[in-house]
């Protein structure tokens, strides 16, 4: 079974080691068009509210409370709908959760990872 990868949408593509390639913001990325980004999937139900986004990113040190606030909001029957689709995914090969966060360290595609590999 494969696992789940995370990578800055403004990396390069690699077609092979991507695979399936999962947009997880709720807001499309800026400078990225649309045709130049190789986006399979675009899951906003899986991205943090408007609300959860902008509170983190103005208090980027609480992020165990951001955590949490995270997966409560996931317990959505879309979000659940969606995280169970990914994991059907890992079975026909790699799925890459795309984010455009700058910071590589805390971001919500890390607390989606770990979500996903809790299911």
């Amino acid at each position: 079974m494969w696992e789940f990868r995370i990578k800055r949408i403004y990396e390069t593509l690699q077609v092979e080691e991507d695979g399936l390639r999962v947009l997880v913001d709720r807001l499309w990325p800026r400078g990225i068009r649309k045709t130049d980004a190789h986006v399979d999937l675009w899951l906003k139900e899986l991205a943090p509210s408007t609300v959860l986004r902008r509170h983190f990113h103005a208090n980027p040190d609480l992020w165990e409370a951001f955590e949490a606030a995270y997966r409560a909001e996931l317990q959505t029957p879309e979000a659940q709908e969606a995280g169970q689709g990914l994991l059907r995914q890992l079975n026909k090969g790699p799925v890459t959760l795309l984010y455009a966060a700058r910071d590589v360290h805390r971001n919500h595609a890390i607390a989606l990872k770990d979500w996903l590999q809790s299911l």
